[in-house]
């Protein structure tokens, strides 16, 4: 079971990392954890998901609380339902975008804060290991809760007029395709709408680039004037351009400061993490843009933006946290605001395309994968490497290492869901890029098994 335990939520491969015998325990502590005598529960589509949602329910009145069963859910409801209605804790039983056989639990406390493993979920294992759960005599009941109606609404309320534009959006047989056309309506061109937790036409990993073929086809066919691909339970969304160009989730921040900054009389934070691009912050802080560098996931972005009272922000990964959502995440009104200003633009010529090589100004060479067990000492070699050589312009030592050049800049670090030390580059000229990353294969090729 501790396997399943990662920095941001409980995640893994079914009846291999966790069981139905695990859910229970989880559901029986959780709310003694989080002082809660009602708990929030909504699920996804994955095979598992109705035996780990009965497990889980099982513990949650078994040991005196309420279940409030929301049923099929994408996460950002689950997010907007916790704070909105205001219960102490919250569950959303899915494995975001990972493949089929996974799955997990994304746990919420009051007004929706993330519960991470430095926040909750390291206390919860340590009890899961050391206490043994004894039902109480008075359990608690399990209630339907709907709200759907209500989101619905919520949502479309960002929503302008964007009749002009053609759209073309992959769901990718996760939950977006039951709450998606309650917001923006029949007109987009939609495939892999139907949720499926087989994922029949492509795992629900918007980030991985093979997974957007289908739409950047359908953009193209239709002449679409973007494209959006949502992840499995909905929380992330990336785009297409009309060209059918992949745009980096991390220049969807700066497309977003025309709505949040352009009319605003004051600066305001907007939170990125370590990976974003340098354009971001270039082209945010003509507009009042204030950048805040932070660590990468929801259980460290959310609780930041808010401590901060930043406006909104996001993350390479395709995650975009919007005070005017309780500091959460939501690939659903990410996509309503995207519209909003590619509609406006485009009343004026402009299309996705043009914008996107306004913002994008550094060759970046993507989020580079490397499988070594030591991340550690090769992360510390690498960053010995660079600077023991010159002293950088910016260091950055939270959740791996940023170190910035005038001329180039990269992060390293481990990742905390998968097997992986990941590394980025950026550069103002490609060759300088190219060089440099041969330069840390280098480095790292002692590490690599």
């Amino acid at each position: 079971m501790d396997k399943a335990f990662k920095a941001y939520d409980i995640r893994g491969i079914y009846n291999k990392d966790f069981d139905k015998a695990d859910a229970y325990k989880i559901g029986f502590f959780l709310p003694g954890l989080l002082g809660a005598d009602s708990v929030l529960v909504g699920r996804d589509m994955r095979h598992s998901s109705n035996e780990i949602f009965e497990a889980l329910a099982r513990g949650i009145t078994d040991s005196g609380a309420e279940v409030k069963n929301a049923g099929l859910t994408t996460t950002p409801m689950i997010y907007w339902a916790t704070a909105k209605y205001g219960f102490d804790a919250s569950v959303q039983i899915t494995a975001s975008h990972n493949p089929r056989e996974y799955n997990g639990m994304k746990v919420s406390r009051k007004n929706a804060m993330p519960v991470g493993l430095e926040s909750g979920l390291g206390e919860l294992k340590n009890k899961i290991n050391t206490e043994k759960p004894e039902p109480v005599h008075q359990k608690g009941r399990m209630m339907k809760f709907d709200f759907r109606k209500e989101y619905a609404t919520f949502q479309k309320s960002f929503l302008a007029d964007v009749s002009d534009l053609t759209a073309a959006v992959d769901c990718s047989n996760g939950m977006a395709g039951i709450i998606i056309k309650d917001i923006v309506g029949n007109s987009p061109h939609f495939i892999n709408f139907t949720p499926d937790g087989s994922f029949p036409n492509h795992e629900p990993n918007p980030l991985i680039e093979d997974n957007t073929e289908g739409l950047k086809r359908l953009v193209k066919n239709k002449n679409a004037d973007f494209g959006a691909i949502f992840d499995g339970d909905a929380d992330r969304v990336t785009f297409v351009d009309d060209k059918g160009r992949f745009v980096s989730p991390d220049l969807i921040i700066a497309l977003l400061g025309h709505h949040f900054l352009e009319n605003r009389k004051e600066p305001a934070t907007v939170i990125q993490d370590i990976r974003t691009s340098k354009s971001v912050g270039e082209y945010l802080r003509p507009m009042g843009g204030k950048m805040y560098t932070w660590k990468v996931g929801r259980a460290y972005a959310a609780s930041k933006l808010k401590e901060i009272d930043g406006l909104f922000g996001g993350e390479l990964a395709g995650h975009y946290y919007f005070r005017d959502f309780y500091y959460s995440d939501s690939g659903m009104l990410a996509l309503s605001l995207v519209m909003n200003i590619l509609s406006h633009f485009k009343k004026q010529g402009l299309s996705f395309s043009d914008l996107v090589d306004r913002i994008k100004t550094y060759a970046n060479s993507g989020e580079i994968n490397f499988t070594i067990e030591n991340k550690k000492e090769a992360m510390e070699a690498v960053k010995e490497h660079f600077l023991s050589r010159k002293k950088p312009d910016n260091f950055f030592d939270f959740d791996g290492y940023r170190i910035e050049y005038p001329d180039w800049w990269m992060n390293i670090r481990p990742s905390n869901t998968e097997p992986y030390l990941r590394f980025l580059a950026e550069a103002k000229d490609k060759e300088v890029l190219d060089e440099k990353v041969k330069e840390v294969r280098k480095v790292l090729e002692p590490f690599m098994s």
